[in-house]
């Protein structure tokens, strides 16, 4: 879908853009992480021509963005930022509508949009008639969320998205951003230098320093296969936090108890089928840490983690989710 080869970017004799490689397929959320300066911004304006290329191809569903004008390619792309950019004196209606107005949609049919998106956002029509000033800062990332959608393009690029909430909004809506229908099928290219952030919406990470990708990959790749020490110092003070984030439970799951240490080996096929032992069910795709999660919320001594493609069941407690991650890494390390 979006295809950058050998790209650079100088700014005078700085290379804030360092010959970089890298696709993104259509429906994949590619993150780009790293620190201060690293170039992933500038990437990403690349990508909409916010910032012109000194030299590499840039491609979009297999077209070079260079011979598309800058007004056309934006129109297919939406763009989110970190302050979200809403226009103060426009009504949260109104900036919803500025793409779809600029394309010439009908009345009705902007009406209808923004009814669609506001209702999948969680946001309230009363909002409507209001200005950004009167939002809270969660509203308002939503509200530039929904204009980024409006003409529902196939691309979306977000800078910081969720960089200026405090960190509890921050949590929340992060949780949600998974989930929203609204984004299914959404080519995705986000910026972020929150590690947590980049590891729990990331399908692939693209970890910059100077200019360059040093390593790109899965949660699990750099923590478990670093490419050099400097992504293995990078991950380094949050570590084992972002390990129970990164490990999913199959991941772990030839480690699990298949025999029920509670019962004496009875299987328990579901939480409403008991039998008066205490338990919580949780399906395999979930975090390590999401497991632990249950047993610490619910006070459970065990869980009962179900393959959601076999519907086999194994067993953890937390004793047995640390053992089974350290033989997790023990193999890795082999």
């Amino acid at each position: 879908m979006i295809s950058l080869q050998n790209v650079v970017k100088l700014f005078g004799n700085t290379k804030a853009v360092n010959d970089i490689s890298f696709e993104v397929d259509q429906s994949e959320n590619v993150v780009l992480l790293g620190t201060s300066g690293c170039g992933k911004t500038t990437t990403l304006r690349m990508i909409n021509r916010l910032t012109e290329t000194t030299s590499g191809s840039i491609r979009i569903g297999g077209k070079n963005i260079q011979e598309v004008s800058p007004e056309e390619l934006r129109r297919n792309i939406g763009y989110v930022l970190q302050h979200n950019g809403l226009f103060p004196h426009y009504t949260i209606a109104e900036n919803i509508a500025i793409v779809p107005e600029l394309l010439k949609w009908s009345r009705q049919k902007i009406a209808a949009r923004i009814e669609e998106l506001i209702e999948q956002l969680s946001l309230s029509k009363e909002y409507l008639s209001l200005y950004p000033r009167q939002l809270s800062g969660g509203q308002q990332q939503r509200v530039g969320l929904a204009r980024a959608l409006a003409a529902d393009p196939p691309v979306l690029l977000m800078d910081e998205p969720f960089g200026a909430l405090d960190a509890i909004t921050r949590e929340s809506i992060t949780k949600e951003f998974l989930n929203l229908e609204v984004l299914k099928n959404k080519t995705i290219v986000m910026v972020t230098h929150d590690i947590r952030e980049a590891f729990t919406l990331g399908d692939k990470i693209l970890l910059m320093h100077n200019g360059k990708i040093v390593q790109a990959g899965k949660a699990v790749d750099f923590l478990f296969r670093p490419a050099n020490k400097f992504v293995e110092d990078f991950f380094s003070a949050q570590r084992m936090q972002l390990e129970l984030n990164a490990v999913i439970l199959k991941d772990i799951w030839m480690y699990l108890d298949g025999d029920n240490p509670i019962t004496g080996g009875k299987k328990l096929l579901s939480p409403e089928r008991n039998e008066g032992f205490d338990f919580s069910e949780i399906g395999d795709d979930k975090s390590l840490w999401d497991a632990l999660d249950l047993l610490n919320l619910q006070k459970k001594k065990l869980l009962l983690v179900r393959n959601l493609r076999s519907g086999e069941i194994r067993y953890a407690s937390y004793n047995s989710l640390f053992t089974a991650l350290g033989a997790l890494k023990q193999k890795v390390y082999e």
